[in-house]
């Protein structure tokens, strides 16, 4: 009686250390892979409860989350023959356990040192191809999604993608700051005069457009008055005519009458004429004779 516990301990403990030795976990975080004398023979777990030979095979596994690299800047040089230091950081992950393995040892400080190079390597070629302007600010983002192009075929063959390629900084040294500054300001100060030009040619070029509108409209606007007028004229002389047919005598007089009211009617006018005058003959005859 006392015997059998013992044994049923020992067979417990034997059955823990077989499972131990034969089972192992993948979770949803981890990458494994098995290897049996070196040689991977199996890889693409499941999350979940797997079995392994004792002794004959071992698991390595490696994290799956996206992982960073943040290298201290780089000096490289632009296609003007300029240099710079580029601060920048990698985003990647492992997406082939076999490969990743076999290039790496399935070390992540090799596989940070060798993602590092190749960064490095698309940053040279892709800023030599560009000039400072370009570099810094109009082709920013088109420089580094051409980056990310130029590393990633290379990145593959280390079993890793890479998800993203940031420059986080771009400085000069000492010694180029100041001419590129002042390279920089001349050419902003060369736009700048074009965009002045460009904008006087539009200024004189509405100006003129408007100048020539303007007359183009005072003189049709002249043109229809003076149509008007003529016609007031004529049709004045018409009434006018009219008038005068239907009792020429008392015209004759009207008329006279409307002239000494604008000849006469201001007490500083003063006429220098003839009272025999036919200016005055209707006052002379005050019949109307």
């Amino acid at each position: 009686m006392n015997i059998g516990k013992p044994l049923i301990f020992t067979v417990i403990g034997l059955a823990l250390v077989a499972i131990n030795l034969t089972a192992f976990t993948v979770n949803e975080r981890e990458l494994a892979i098995k290897l049996q004398v070196g040689e991977v023979v199996q890889s693409n777990y499941e999350p979940g409860l797997h079995f392994k030979l004792p002794f004959v095979q071992k698991i390595r596994k490696f994290p799956k989350r996206i992982q960073t690299i943040d290298e201290r800047p780089e000096r490289i040089f632009t296609g003007e023959r300029l240099a710079m230091d580029v601060d920048f950081f990698v985003k990647w992950r492992i997406i082939n356990t076999v490969n990743y393995y076999v290039a790496t040892g399935g070390s992540s400080r090799v596989a940070n040192d060798r993602i590092s190079e190749i960064i490095k390597n698309a940053i040279v070629t892709e800023f030599g191809k560009r000039t400072v302007q370009e570099a810094i600010s109009v082709e920013r983002a088109e420089l580094m999604r051409d980056m990310l192009a130029t590393a990633t075929t290379t990145a593959e063959g280390l079993g890793v993608e890479l998800v993203d390629v940031r420059v986080k900084q771009v400085e000069f040294p000492d010694d180029v700051r100041n001419s590129v500054y002042q390279q920089m300001r001349q050419e902003r100060g060369r736009i700048a005069a074009e965009r002045r030009a460009e904008g006087m040619e539009v200024s004189e070029q509405l100006k003129s457009t408007a100048d020539k509108e303007r007359t183009i409209i005072l003189a049709n606007a002249n043109r229809d008055s003076q149509k008007l007028r003529g016609v007031g004229d004529a049709r004045s002389a018409e009434i006018y005519a009219e008038a005068y047919n239907q009792d020429p005598e008392f015209y004759a007089f009207y008329r006279s009458i409307d002239a000494y009211r604008n000849s006469i009617g201001n007490s500083n006018d003063i006429l220098v004429i003839d009272p025999d005058n036919e200016f005055f003959r209707y006052l002379n005859n005050s019949k109307g004779k």
